[in-house]
């Protein structure tokens, strides 16, 4: 068999194997959807980070940590929105049950959460129901890639959504970008990953909390 054909099968075979992941993750998002009738079995799944969407999952403690400082800034019957921290929504569901929450998510398992999921990509900035426009009173915001594009785009939905407080999770590198496309500073509070990562990360903030 010549090289040419060899390559041709190693082709075959990643397009056959991708293939096959799609599937297995469609099987496991209707496995999901039919075992969860509420929101309540559904904040009892675990989801498995998916790295083809850069997909990286706090720790516990980085969890709490900010669902604590939420709280106290909002209040327990306050509104808040996740954009691409997907983590923090079983935090919030078990510590503050009576707050409002959306996940505004690209990985459609998290549909599961029901209306309390909004399907988002970061592409499409504003492409959401316009009755969300500025109804938040603060939004937890961690742009999947660390991109100027990305981080621009997430925090123009970012802005959108709130007139008040933001909570930015994103690389220590992002920090000048995101000084000059939104009022916040640096505090001393670190996220931290189950699985570590190798850039270094931070939390941004435009109001005086805790995590300062």
């Amino acid at each position: 068999m010549s090289s040419s054909d060899d390559d041709l099968d190693v082709l075959q075979l990643s397009a056959e194997a991708q293939r096959a992941l799609k599937e297995f993750y469609e099987e496991q998002n209707e496995k999901l959807l039919s075992h969860c009738d509420d929101k309540k079995d559904a904040t009892d799944v675990k989801f498995d980070e998916d790295w083809q969407l850069s997909q990286f999952w706090y720790d516990d403690e980085t969890c709490e940590r900010i669902v604590d400082c939420v709280h106290k800034t909002v209040g327990s019957n306050g509104s808040v929105a996740l954009i691409s921290c997907p983590t923090l929504y079983k935090t919030f569901k078990k510590k503050t049950p009576t707050m409002l929450i959306k996940l505004f998510e690209f990985d459609k398992r998290f549909s599961v959460y029901g209306s309390d999921y909004v399907f988002y990509d970061y592409n499409e900035p504003m492409k959401f129901d316009e009755e969300l426009l500025n109804s938040f009173d603060l939004v937890v915001v961690d742009p999947p890639f660390l991109s100027e594009e990305c981080l621009t785009k997430s925090l123009q939905t970012t802005k959108s959504l709130t007139k008040q407080h933001v909570i930015l999770c994103t690389g220590e590198i992002m920090g000048d970008v995101a000084t000059k496309l939104l009022n916040v500073h640096k505090c001393s509070f670190e996220p931290k990953h189950k699985n570590n990562l190798a850039n270094q990360f931070a939390c941004f903030t435009n109001f005086s909390s805790e995590l300062d």
